[in-house]
């Protein structure tokens, strides 16, 4: 009995610390697909807004202003009209290598 115990003791040191077999096979990489643009969105007044391009300012009380100009596509949409200078808008873009194309514009409340 002390003779299989052993066998098996021997056999199991040398099956740990023999090389395998079959080469190491390297990590796979895996490639992303080309992620789509993340969409943003911007609430503010409509300070300027013509067949190509809309800008919007966002003042928050005790804050700094942001204005964004974006790029106006013929797949760009308009829920509740084309807005007005001076309107309340919410404008859902993606940001790429030429500039923010606005992708949605919801008007959200027109001048007084």
């Amino acid at each position: 009995m002390m003779r299989f115990w052993a066998s098996a003791l021997v056999f199991t040191i040398l099956a740990s610390g023999a090389p395998n077999s079959s080469p190491p096979t390297p990590q796979a990489t895996e490639e992303k697909p080309a992620s789509k643009p993340k969409d943003q969105f911007f609430t503010g007044n409509v300070t300027a807004i013509d067949d190509s391009s809309i800008t919007v300012n966002r003042m928050v009380l005790g804050k700094n202003s942001a204005t964004m100009t974006f790029q106006l596509m013929a797949d760009t949409r308009f829920e509740g009209g084309r807005p007005p200078v001076g309107s309340q808008v919410t404008v859902r873009y993606v940001s790429s290598d030429d500039g923010k194309r606005a992708v949605h514009i919801i008007l959200r409340r027109s001048p007084k």
